[in-house]
């Protein structure tokens, strides 16, 4: 394949989109290999570290926020549970809701996957400007609006 082929004329294992998803793969192996040790993978320590953000939040605000499944974090939410790093309260509001709250078992763990991630990030970043950086946010965010788009005419047409 020449540099002038088009990009749509590529293999598929050399379009921009199999280079996102590789990538993306690529990036969950390297943080679940540095959690490994700390018997984690980037999906609970994700979820840990936004309730020691944000404090006791419900299983559906969780959800929605890091963009999972209401099953699948609650799943992850029982590992933490089982490992004592969250437990769940009965919300004062709405007693049919479920908040979950960081232990201190969970703050000491995530202090340990704050250092991790950070120490990742600059691996990962390692040779790429901040200029780059934004571009290429800009560019996966115009992306994220055109697949929502796809997904909102998939949905219309079923």
């Amino acid at each position: 394949m020449s540099m002038s082929s088009h990009e749509l004329d590529a293999p598929p294992w050399l379009r921009v989109e199999s280079t996102i998803m590789a990538t993306a793969r690529a990036i969950r192996q390297s943080y679940d290999q540095r959690f490994n040790d700390l018997d984690l993978n980037l999906s609970e320590a994700s979820v840990l570290a936004y309730v020691a953000e944000h404090g006791a939040l419900s299983q559906t605000h969780i959800a929605k926020s890091l963009g999972l499944g209401r099953a699948a974090t609650g799943a992850l939410i029982d590992v933490l549970e089982d490992r004592a790093l969250v437990q769940r309260e009965t919300d004062p509001d709405d007693r049919r809701v479920w908040l979950v709250e960081i232990t201190i078992a969970g703050k000491e763990l995530v202090e340990e996957v704050y250092v991790r991630d950070q120490i990742l990030r600059k691996q990962l970043r390692n040779g790429i400007t901040r200029q780059e950086r934004q571009q290429l946010a800009a560019v996966l965010v115009r992306l994220g609006n055109n697949l929502a788009s796809v997904l909102a005419e998939e949905i219309e047409t079923t």
